[in-house]
C-alpha cells in the first residue's frame, strides 16, 4: 500500500470518527461523542502528516536498477562559460543554465528503506539536486565566479532532511545519502547520467564528450 494511500486511509476513518461524534453530540451523549472527536481528529492529524510526506516523496524517483536520470547538453559561450541543457528523465522537464569553470558537477539525494518499509511499496528513490561548474585550478575554485544552480523543489514535510537529523525518529529508513559526478564541459559534448544502486555516474554520449574525457582524470 502506498503512502497516499494509507493517508487516505486516515482521513476517511477520521471523518467517519467525527460524523459519529456530531451524531452523539446531537443525542446528549457528550462524553461519548468527546471521545469520537479527539479520536477523529487524531486520524486526521496522522493522515495529514502522512500526506505531507508523501507529497515530498513524489519528487524523489524511484531507485530499483540501473536507470537513465538524466541528459545534459553544453554550447561554449565564452572561456570556460557554457550554456548547459539538462533534460530530467523520465519527465522530460527540460532547464538550462550558464555554468563557469571546466568541468559539471550534478548532485544528487538517495533515500534507502529498511526490507520491511520495501514491502509496502517504498523502494530506494533519489532526487536531483544541483548543478553546478567548476575550475580544475583550487585557486580558480577558490577566487573566480561559483555557479550553483538548484533542480527541485522540496515541497511537504523534508523527510530526507529529517532522517538525516533524527534517524531514531524514522526507523522506516535504512540510509540517507548524497551523491555526486562530474566531468569535463566541452562545446557540443553531451553525457547520459544513470542513477544506480551505488550512486550517480555519467557516461559521454557523443564524439565531443568522448573526446573532451579522454585522458581527464
Amino acid at each position: 500500500m502506498h503512502t497516499d494511500a494509507v493517508a487516505l486511509v486516515f482521513a476517511v476513518f477520521g471523518l467517519l470518527l467525527l460524523a459519529l461524534a456530531t451524531q452523539r453530540l446531537l443525542r446528549a451523549r457528550f462524553f461519548a461523542a468527546g471521545g469520537s472527536a479527539v479520536a477523529g481528529l487524531l486520524l486526521l492529524g496522522v493522515g495529514a502528516v502522512i500526506f505531507t510526506v508523501s507529497l515530498n516523496l513524489h519528487t524523489y524517483a524511484r531507485l530499483t536498477y540501473e536507470r537513465p536520470a538524466a541528459e545534459i547538453v553544453f554550447e561554449a559561450r565564452g572561456p570556460q562559460r557554457y550554456r548547459a541543457t539538462i533534460t530530467q528523465i523520465p519527465s522530460g522537464e527540460m532547464q538550462m543554465f550558464i555554468l563557469a569553470g571546466d568541468e559539471w558537477q550534478l548532485d544528487a539525494r538517495v533515500l534507502k528503506w529498511r526490507g520491511w518499509a520495501n514491502l509496502l511499496g517504498l523502494d530506494a528513490q533519489y532526487r536531483l539536486e544541483r548543478v553546478s561548474g567548476r575550475y580544475r585550478d583550487i585557486e580558480q575554485e577558490r577566487r573566480d565566479e561559483r555557479t550553483v544552480y538548484s533542480l527541485s523543489d522540496n515541497p511537504g514535510i523534508d523527510l530526507w532532511l529529517l532522517s538525516s537529523r533524527y534517524p531514531r525518529w524514522l526507523p522506516m529508513v535504512d540510509a540517507v545519502y548524497g551523491s555526486a559526478t562530474y566531468l569535463p564541459m566541452a562545446d557540443g559534448a553531451r553525457y547520459q547520467i544513470l542513477m544506480t544502486q551505488s550512486g550517480l555516474i555519467a557516461r559521454p554520449a557523443n564524439a565531443a564528450a568522448q573526446a573532451a574525457t579522454r585522458g581527464w582524470e
